[in-house]
């Protein structure tokens, strides 16, 4: 148990070392979620498929080597009835293979398709995982830019591996059936040097091996800085759209604050990283290929110059020398496989990194997380909410004593069913991290809540999420458009002051970019009327409205006297309509380093 431990580092280490993982373990962890998705059956349909259409392919293309044989031999008789015989031969046998290329295009499109669908739904299930994607986002460096790893690296890594999978099950195919053909032509020839005869059987064969593995290994000699090289250019690019997203999102705010200059600094600064990263890998990229193409020209004439030896001496016809030429191609294109595909494996193990990273890292949380101080959450009795010497920490992993924070003053508190309540605090106080953890999302601290049932209470924070999509749906989120009756949705909108939205109620759009703040918070109002919760728990939602909006919000929640309202914040509205009664938040100053220190000195040892 205690190397499980140390093998999986927690997610706070992620920004110092990382996930040290062997590229067996990540090939394990994307083929089980394979394995568990959905389209298994798809694609083990298509890939057995693909194996077949392979092999009629190989088993063509060995015929079409042989056919080399007696259709240069025909040129070489100046046979025009059998040159012309040989043409339709041929005819027949590049038809027949022109087929299977296309049924084979079609196939791996098709793999590609469904593995891009496996992996990107099995992404997108772990990732919103009850609590994980916010804590994700918390967790440093491997919760940034979350939507490219879901998207832009699913995609790649599933495109890539279905094609490199494929390019080698190809490869070993051609490999077996021309390393007979090739051993066959070149098995009985004797080498003369002088007065010394010797003969190496399957000559062509070693010297195809020999060609192939000296292109290997100098292209992972030069290359094998790339796949460092393509993850840094994945996570640069990641950042520069996340900086023109995040830039085009928020150009009003810019705009105002004649901040363009700032930002087109700042923009071009993350521009500049991804070309410095694009031009280290593009000089990598230019070695690799001095060797690639170098070896690549090389096989024109190394081929001929191989089996000259036996044609010169009359071993082999010149039919049969164009088809040593031919079958030792194909050997040697499928012996060099790795080599012309060393630059897509390196794109494919950094993608491979980055997603395994990315899905080890939600598989790994859980809902109690490794905490020195945490808020225990247990269910309160019947009708009543309990805060029992409730502290929160600012910070995760540490003591409130180390990285300050702030408490609720009053020690014992029960909040009953039809309480209207207001907790505020100095504006020192992140009263935000409070709603976080009576929400069960911020657990650091200390003390006990005690929640009712998790059905009966809401939580509505500053901001309202308003989904893409209709207004019923964005009214109706997290519930589907068919929970609520027409007419209970239409009465929401007029009473929330939204009456001009109520014939739009069914029109597509990006409502979080066509409706101002104060009417996407109202919509959180409207979407009380529809649920009616018995409990309601409000993050400075009424902060920063208009008066008209405020007094409005005001009249939707009267009209719901018999809900429990906790409303965290400072709001004078809330205050005159409801005259809550009052909870009040105090912080708590980090201690001083030498505080810190001496508190570690006098500590028992612990028990082990």
């Amino acid at each position: 148990m205690a190397d499980e431990v140390k093998a999986k580092p927690t997610i706070q280490a992620q920004d110092r070392v990382g996930y040290e993982l062997s590229l067996a373990y990540r090939v394990k962890v994307m083929f089980s979620a394979f394995w568990s998705s959905n389209v298994r059956g798809r694609v083990l349909v298509l890939g057995t498929a693909l194996i077949g259409i392979i092999l009629a392919t190989a088993y063509a293309t060995v015929i079409l080597n042989q056919w080399n044989a007696p259709f240069y031999d025909s040129i070489a008789r100046r046979d025009l009835a059998g040159f012309f015989h040989q043409l339709k031969i041929f005819g027949l046998i590049a038809g027949m293979l022109l087929l299977l290329n296309v049924i084979q295009a079609w196939l791996n499109q098709m793999t590609a398709l469904y593995m891009r669908e496996g992996l990107t739904r099995d992404l997108v299930d772990q990732w919103l995982q009850r609590k994980r994607a916010l804590r994700l986002s918390a967790s440093g460096l491997i919760g940034v830019n979350p939507d490219q790893r879901l998207h832009e690296d699913a995609r790649n890594l599933a495109e890539s591996s279905t094609s490199l999978v494929i390019g080698l099950v190809q490869a070993t195919i051609l490999l077996v059936s021309f390393i007979g053909v090739l051993w066959e032509l070149s098995s009985g020839f004797v080498f003369h040097f002088g007065s010394y005869s010797f003969s190496i059987p399957g000559y062509m064969v070693w010297a195809a091996i020999f060609y192939a593995a000296s292109a290997s290994i100098l292209s992972q000699l030069v290359g094998r800085k790339l796949v460092k090289l393509n993850a840094d250019r994945f996570s640069k690019e990641a950042e520069l759209r996340f900086a023109l997203m995040h830039a085009n999102e928020n150009m009003p705010a810019i705009t105002v604050a004649r901040g363009e200059e700032n930002e087109r600094r700042r923009i071009n600064g993350d521009i500049s990283n991804v070309l410095a990263v694009i031009k280290r890998l593009a000089m990598a990229n230019v070695n690799l290929t001095w060797v690639s193409a170098g070896y690549g020209w090389l096989v024109v004439v190394i081929p001929i110059i191989v089996a000259a030896p036996a044609y010169f001496s009359g071993g082999l016809t010149f039919g049969e020398l164009m088809m040593s030429v031919g079958a030792f191609n194909q050997v040697n294109t499928a012996l060099r496989w790795y080599v012309a595909n060393f630059g897509p494996i390196a794109e494919w193990r950094a993608t491979l990194m980055r997603v395994t990273d990315f899905r080890q890292a939600l598989t790994d949380m859980s809902d109690d997380l490794n905490l020195k101080e945490t808020i225990e959450y247990e269910n309160s009795p019947a009708g009543t909410l309990t805060l029992d010497n409730v502290s929160i920490a600012v910070k995760i992993g540490e003591e409130i004593d180390q990285c300050g924070g702030f408490r609720i003053h009053e020690t014992q508190v029960t909040i009953n069913a039809g309480d209207k309540v207001m907790i505020n605090g100095d504006h020192s106080v992140n009263r935000k991290l409070l709603f976080l953890s009576m929400s069960e999302l911020w657990p650091c601290g200390g003390g006990k809540i005690g929640l009712p049932p998790t059905n009966d209470i809401l939580f509505v924070p500053q901001s309202a999420y308003i989904p893409g999509g209709t207004l019923r749906e964005a009214l109706a989120f997290p519930e589907p458009v068919e929970t609520y009756r027409t007419e209970d949705v239409k009465a929401a909108l007029e009473l929330a002051g939204l009456h001009a939205l109520i014939a739009r109620l069914d029109t597509q759009a990006r409502w979080d970019k066509l409706l101002d703040s104060d009417e996407q918070r109202a919509m959180g109002f409207a979407r009380l009327l529809l649920v009616r919760p018995k409990w309601i728990v409000f993050d400075e939602v009424l902060e920063g409205m208009e008066p008209a909006w405020q007094a409005t919000m005001m009249n939707v929640l009267k009209s719901i006297p018999d809900s429990t309202m906790i409303y965290i914040g400072r709001s004078e509205a809330y205050m005159e309509a409801f005259h809550p009664r009052v909870l009040h938040l105090e912080a708590i100053s980090a201690k001083s380093e030498e505080k810190i220190m001496a508190k570690a000195a006098n500590a028992p040892a612990p028990v082990l």
